[in-house]
């Protein structure tokens, strides 16, 4: 199902779900607001690939388990465009592509946890409640916070290497850029994390490119898995 007339001022989404009663649930839900729109639906991988290359929207709802190609792969496949035009890294202009949000039955499945290592921007369960569900779409496409629960920083802790540790000690991160690192982790977006260390939100902003840059994460989801990984956080803080 496609809608190909884009409004100005509202998130365009495509979902991704072999269920259609879960994508009929998923659009009541959404369509309720009036600022969020379904464009798309997707009832496999590579379909929901297909529709958000043609479609560019906002976000995708991408179930993990899928028929021919699953949610890890779609995910892979999406996000791969930003790497290969951007060889330079962190920094350079990326080419707009949709925010991915996770949607699964399980919070401690390995397959979330490897789709957000992958490019994925944020989780959501199947059974969370409608504002959650609006709450989660908002907060990707803003790109300023983190939907990172316990079980997923204790899937990554536990992912943890000396790869990972060595790279977080190459980074050579300042104290600033350290505590900015710590507070991401911890979900804060930009204007909470500028209210706990008395400063400007831009101030912040920069911070947060700059530890992005020397990690060589592509985004907040990828810096985070690094401080886990590296043990530099813990699930506990």
């Amino acid at each position: 199902m496609i809608n190909n007339g884009r409004t100005a001022g509202t998130v365009d989404i495509v979902l991704a779900d072999d269920e259609e009663l879960v994508r009929a649930g998923l659009r009541a839900v959404l369509e309720a607001q009036g600022d969020l729109r379904v464009v798309g639906e997707a009832a496999d991988g590579a379909e929901a690939v297909a529709l958000a290359r043609a479609l560019r929207p906002d976000v995708v709802l991408m179930d993990v388990r899928m028929p021919v190609l699953d949610g890890l792969a779609a995910t892979r496949e999406l996000v791969r465009p930003r790497a290969a035009a951007h060889p330079d890294g962190p920094g350079a202009p990326e080419e707009r592509l949709p925010r991915i949000l996770v949607v699964t039955t399980f919070e401690n499945d390995d397959y979330v946890y490897q789709a957000l290592r992958a490019g994925a921007d944020g989780f959501l369960l199947k059974r969370s409640r409608p504002a959650e569900i609006v709450h989660a779409v908002r907060l990707v496409v803003a790109g300023e916070s983190l939907l990172f629960p316990a079980s997923i920083r204790r899937l990554a802790a536990g992912h943890g290497n000396t790869a990972a540790r060595a790279a977080l000690a190459r980074a050579a991160l300042t104290e600033r850029e350290a505590e900015v690192l710590r507070l991401v982790a911890r979900g804060l977006s930009n204007g909470e994390i500028a209210d706990r260390l008395f400063v400007g939100v831009q101030t912040v902003k920069t911070h947060v490119s700059s530890v992005l840059a020397k990690l060589g994460a592509r985004d907040r989801t990828q810096a985070v898995i690094a401080a886990y990984e590296s043990g530099f956080v813990e699930p506990a803080e």
